[in-house]
């Protein structure tokens, strides 16, 4: 489900607006574990330096409403955030608007993969050497923040499906990609994570 750029505007909750109006869509990456694979390959593919486990590794996406809006393809743990949006729809023509923003973690890094569709990507600042940041750029990054934790809210939601609680046995984790996907999109049937007073008008 990939909104227009007219339905998110209808939908977006009225301080996300006020500060953030050009936003499409929010990214963060979640990790499924699996079950260790056998050979030794898999193994390295699917090995996670972030959780010290093998998992499956998804992008996935919500609109400023917390409706899930993308889930991309789920890759072997070692894989960066880059590498899959690199290879996702996300940078397909058609996909965003002119002026639209993309709002993310900081260790997102794909700013010049959407600079020439003339796509804005929102993240945290980065020190980059300075002692500190200036109370403007502190302020603009908390605000970031307090938006972003949206989908982390829509992750933590979703991952409360049993099925995504165990590792994945070998002979699930062919299908894990589906399985993600589906726990993700059954989430949108649930209560909105944003207060519908939040909201200008409308359920998502």
């Amino acid at each position: 489900m990939w909104p227009d750029r007219e339905t998110i505007d209808a939908y977006m909750p009225t301080n996300f607006n006020k500060l953030f109006p050009n936003t499409r869509v929010i990214l963060d990456a979640t990790e499924t574990p699996i079950h260790k694979p056998s050979r030794v390959d898999d193994q390295s593919v699917t090995f996670s330096t972030y959780k010290n486990k093998n998992t499956l590794k998804t992008m996935i996406g919500c609109s400023p409403r917390g409706l899930v809006t993308y889930v991309s393809d789920s890759y072997g743990g070692s894989a960066s955030d880059r590498q899959i949006i690199e290879r996702s729809e996300l940078c397909s023509s058609g996909m965003f608007d002119t002026g639209d923003s993309i709002m993310s973690d900081r260790g997102i890094m794909v700013q010049d993969l959407f600079a020439s569709k003339y796509v804005h990507v929102n993240t945290p600042s980065m020190l980059n050497g300075k002692s500190q940041l200036n109370a403007e750029t502190v302020v603009r990054d908390r605000r970031i923040a307090s938006k972003r934790i949206h989908v982390e809210r829509v992750i933590g939601l979703s991952k409360t499906f049993k099925i995504l609680k165990r590792d994945l046995p070998h002979q699930k984790i062919s299908l894990g990609g589906k399985i993600v996907k589906v726990c993700f999109m059954i989430s949108n049937f649930r209560q909105a994570i944003v207060s519908g007073n939040a909201c200008v008008n409308g359920w998502f």
